[in-house]
């Protein structure tokens, strides 16, 4: 079955520790994942960052994605030198120019596509109405749902203009939570009508527009799925995002390394639960010996009959059209950081050094 052991691993994307690759990266860039995402442990300076990152698109061989969170605001893995210190999502969103979130997508991907990366988990799509909020807050874009739809569609167009991939983040919505999912798993009890009416609308327009990809949130929606995290939930991931919404790209899960789930979920029913309800890519960021356990849960049960092999392969073609479309190989990375390019995409962006505290960096 090694051939099904390839295709489950090629629906994973999946941390690592240090600056380097390292033993364990190499081989399950052997087995056929997917893709990697680099955080702030693995980032010195851009060049150190853009030899990693063609260090493991060698050694793969093949198409690796490579991605990152690199939002602006707080949540920016590249910082300082010659990358942009955007202000918050909330205070470029207080403009209501769709026109400079347009360039703010084209400028992130100017400094991702510099250091080789392929795919950001970017924009934001949730909706600022929980002041109290610990993990979203000014991540995103306004409080106006209409307002957010608007702006995040065209930072996600800027990055995809850019040859960067986007991702809508956090489906169906993590703006009203009062827990993060870092560390607790959230719920939220409003009623359907209340999410078609705030939290999906940014989502509807993502999808509308045809773009990349689309992060799941590890949060508990009642009136989806009582007791089932959006992430394992085929209410949500199937009869939602993909049938209501008719969205066409990439449906990533968020880190399953994440408090929010593995405290209440094994990652062997993690995984199956969440190809089984929609989701196509799987992010397990930290340790190497979860990340195998994930692999092979989906390979015992496919063997099991648990799943059908037809899913994984509908999972892995839409990962893979989405590696065909923006992946690059190792020696991509040319543009020129401090270019008259670059300068020209940031200008009047800069507002020095951002301090705050990373609530997405495990």
């Amino acid at each position: 079955m090694a051939d099904l052991h390839r295709l489950a691993a090629g629906l994973f994307v999946i941390g690592f520790p240090g600056t380097a690759p390292d033993d364990d990266v190499k081989r399950l860039i052997d087995d056929g994942v997917a893709g990697v995402i680099l955080f702030k442990r693995n980032v010195g300076t851009p060049e150190q960052v853009r030899g990693l990152v063609q260090a493991l698109k060698r050694h793969a061989g093949r198409p690796l994605l490579a991605s990152v969170d690199q939002e602006g605001g707080r949540v920016a893995r590249l910082r300082g030198g010659p990358f942009t210190s955007l202000p918050s999502m909330r205070e470029l969103g207080k403009n209501r120019d769709a026109a400079l979130m347009e360039r703010v997508g084209r400028l992130l991907a100017f400094e991702t596509r510099a250091c080789g990366f392929d795919w950001d988990f970017a924009p934001v799509m949730d909706v600022d109405t929980n002041p109290a909020n610990p993990v979203i807050g000014d991540r995103a874009l306004h409080r106006d749902a209409a307002e957010v739809a608007r702006l995040g569609v065209a930072l996600a167009q800027g990055l995809e203009a850019g040859g960067v991939a986007s991702c809508a983040k956090h489906f169906p919505g993590h703006g009203d939570t009062v827990k993060d999912s870092h560390l607790d798993l959230p719920s939220l009890p409003h009623a359907m009508e209340r999410l078609l009416a705030v939290e999906l609308v940014p989502f509807a327009a993502y999808a509308k527009a045809g773009l990349a990809s689309v992060m799941t949130a590890h949060v508990i929606f009642e009136a989806l799925e009582k007791g089932v995290p959006a992430t394992l939930s085929k209410p949500a991931m199937t009869g939602l995002l993909r049938e209501r919404l008719g969205f066409e790209g990439v449906i990533v899960s968020d880190d399953l390394e994440m408090k929010a789930v593995a405290d209440h979920f094994a990652i062997e029913r993690a995984v199956v639960d969440g190809l089984d309800a929609g989701v196509d890519c799987f992010l397990v960021c930290h340790h190497a010996q979860v990340q195998r356990a994930a692999i092979d849960a989906l390979v015992a049960a496919v063997k099991s009959g648990r799943l059908e092999q037809a899913q994984l392969e509908r999972a892995h073609a839409r990962v893979a059209a989405l590696t065909r479309r923006f992946a690059r190989g190792p020696e991509a990375g040319s543009a020129a950081l401090g270019s008259a390019e670059h300068l020209r995409l940031a200008e009047g962006l800069d507002v020095g050094t951002f301090v705050g505290r990373d609530p997405t960096e495990g």
